[in-house]
């Protein structure tokens, strides 16, 4: 208990710094993904690559607007911004992971012009911006947790059969599986300690600790397919 009353009495500290590991997590997961992208051509890939890159944004947004030194006595509009930008961006990676698997189906060309504005993902877009503000309005993040949540079931058993059915490329496929199920993990814990634990201080210190697992457990497993890719 000595640890947690340190982190408590400390938590902001802890969140900043929580937060800022994670985002440097992400970014080199998108690096290692574009290398990957480059080597397979797979444009699953490229999706896949924009999935971190958002969430990556999402917690150096969450870093940068939690500093206090930035933005001063603004405090109601630095709060505002950051939770919907924060959700925002964590909303459009649950996107483009779930796009990453159905990028054949939506795409009558093969590879878009872009990954990161066509009119399919505008839509996306569209979508993520209107549930953050549905959760900023209502104060709430049922919005967020409940799309996040029936988005990650379903891509879980979209991203199941691809593995069970394909014999090629399992390296790629068992990793695509085990983001998508880990994310489900995530996002459910979160969802228990939000509703259940009202964010006790204790809940969310174990959150952040199964999230820095999760995104720790997402960099081993994009290295290790990266490394037999390249081999």
């Amino acid at each position: 208990m000595d640890l947690y009353n340190f982190a408590i009495q400390n938590r902001e500290l802890l969140r900043m710094f929580y937060t800022l590991i994670v985002g440097v997590i992400c970014f080199v997961i998108v690096i290692k993904t574009n290398r990957l992208f480059k080597l397979s051509l797979h444009q699953g890939i490229r999706y896949f690559r924009n999935a971190f890159f958002f969430y990556g944004l999402a917690f150096i947004t969450r870093w940068f607007l939690g500093t206090e030194y930035i933005f001063g006595s603004l405090k109601l509009i630095q709060a505002s911004a950051m939770k919907i930008i924060f959700e925002f961006f964590l909303i459009m990676a649950g996107f483009f992971l779930l796009y990453s698997l159905l990028w054949k189906k939506l795409e009558v060309e093969k590879g878009s012009f872009s990954s990161l504005f066509n009119p399919r993902i505008i839509l996306f877009y569209a979508l993520a911006f209107i549930i953050a503000l549905l959760d900023y309005l209502w104060k709430t993040y049922y919005f967020m947790f409940g799309s996040q949540i029936i988005l990650f079931i379903y891509a879980s058993i979209i991203s199941y059969a691809n593995y069970k059915i394909s014999e090629r490329q399992q390296g790629l496929l068992k990793l695509y599986f085990i983001v998508i199920v880990l994310n489900f993990i995530a996002w459910l814990s979160n969802f228990v300690i939000a509703t259940i634990f009202n964010w006790s201080q204790i809940g969310v210190i174990n959150i952040y600790i199964l999230n820095l697992i999760i995104f720790l457990l997402f960099l081993y497993s994009v290295i290790s397919v990266t490394k037999k890719s390249s081999v």
